[in-house]
């Protein structure tokens, strides 16, 4: 489960910027995770819930993710596709031609701080 590492180093980071911002507590934060990143949201809500409870700035932080849908592009046709449900095959034209544009990420989007 890699779910846990990418928490860890996620608490870090806001750890460390609430620190640098002279903040008092941590409130919420919201996270993008791409629909293929290979993260399983269930999981990763899971190892955030026990990892805050050793934070100092997060211990009460709520998180909140955003699914980003998967979507390639096919350099033949030049059109999108949702990638779930073709894979890197483009319905349009059946080409292999493809590349994930976007839903592999992790990115944080917000950060609520008092």
């Amino acid at each position: 489960m890699h779910e846990l590492g990418l928490v860890m180093h996620f608490i870090d980071m806001v750890e460390a910027t609430a620190k640098a911002h002279d903040v008092q507590k941590v409130v919420g934060v919201t996270l993008e995770v791409g629909e293929v990143s290979t993260i399983i949201p269930e999981y990763f809500r899971d190892c955030y819930k026990w990892a805050i409870k050793k934070t100092q700035y997060m211990q009460d932080c709520e998180l909140d993710m955003v699914i980003i849908e998967g979507k390639s592009y096919c350099q033949d046709c030049k059109e999108t596709f949702r990638t779930t449900a073709y894979g890197k095959t483009c319905p349009h034209c059946g080409s292999l031609n493809t590349y994930l544009v976007t839903g592999n990420q992790l990115t944080v989007k917000d950060i609520k701080v008092i």
